[in-house]
């Protein structure tokens, strides 16, 4: 069952989605995982839930 919280096409590759650095907040908009950003920390999928 569909929650308000929940972000339609999360996973589809064909979407571009917005990750954000853990460490410094940078935000970039990638269409797969662009690694690590350039202060050494690691980027999160902002659709994705950290818990």
């Amino acid at each position: 069952m569909p929650h308000g919280q929940d972000v339609e096409h999360e996973n589809d590759p064909a979407e571009s989605s917005k990750y954000e650095c853990l460490e410094c907040g940078t935000i970039v908009e990638s269409d797969s995982h662009p690694g690590s950003c350039d202060c050494g920390g690691d980027f999160q999928n902002r659709a994705k839930s950290l818990e």
